[in-house]
């Protein structure tokens, strides 16, 4: 077994904020996104973090210290993330790993050492690449269809999702959910949630009247209302 201590993740981000969607939206959180992702969604608001060059690793202490978006990441351990927690002065017990696409790495060390300190973890993927997280993460899977970077949404990735969250502004978001659904069948007691892209007003009373029909949930993206990352 590899030491928990060797294994490093590249943070480009980490900071205490109000989980905005899904199941958790109003749950304080701390945010730990990860640098790297080749799905290549063109509405992405985090581009920033699709590449993983090696120019652009900074130190923790740098990239803590951003003030802006960039592309600079810092290597760092499950013992080094925990160091900082307590030097930040952070309260929030809930950890939300994101990305970029924080499935690219193996998250179940990371889990296990949070974990043994009482945090609550969730990873936010999409769906595209193997799951190695923690027994009691929380999974959001918000599926990717269609992507430029050609990548599916793997049926075990689907069924390990405890809420499906996906992106909707018009009827064929819908049809494409509805065949994922049937083509990779989530768990019964997976939550389904449809979140309206960019606040459009004709998505987010799409996505409304489905949930209502269907009994689904709506995520209304909370943080970008409140205008906090």
């Amino acid at each position: 077994m590899i030491p928990i201590t060797t294994v490093k993740y590249p943070v480009n981000e980490f900071f205490q904020t109000i989980q905005g969607e899904g199941l958790y939206t109003g749950t304080p959180a701390l945010f730990l996104r990860l640098q790297g992702c080749p799905v290549g969604c063109p509405w992405c608001d985090t581009k920033h973090t699709w590449e993983k060059s090696d120019n652009a690793r900074v130190s923790a202490e740098a990239m803590l210290a951003k003030t802006a978006p960039s592309e600079a990441w810092a290597e760092m351990s499950a013992v080094e993330i925990l160091n900082v927690i307590e030097a930040q002065g952070f309260t929030a017990k809930h950890i939300v790993i994101t990305g970029g696409e924080p499935a690219m790495y193996d998250l179940m060390p990371l889990g296990q050492e949070l974990e043994q300190h009482g945090y609550q973890l969730q990873i936010e993927t999409s769906g595209t690449f193997p799951l190695h997280v923690t027994e009691n993460t929380w999974v959001t899977v918000s599926p990717k269809l269609d992507m430029p970077g050609g990548y599916l949404v793997r049926p075990d990735c689907m069924q390990r999702a405890d809420e499906v969250k996906y992106p909707v502004a018009m009827e064929k978001h819908i049809d494409a959910l509805d065949l994922l659904l049937k083509n990779c069948p989530p768990r019964q007691d997976t939550i389904i949630a449809l979140q309206p892209i960019s606040q459009r007003p004709r998505a987010t009373e799409l996505a409304m009247q489905v949930c209502i029909e269907r009994n689904w949930r709506l995520s209304v993206q909370m943080h970008k209302y409140l205008n906090i990352e």
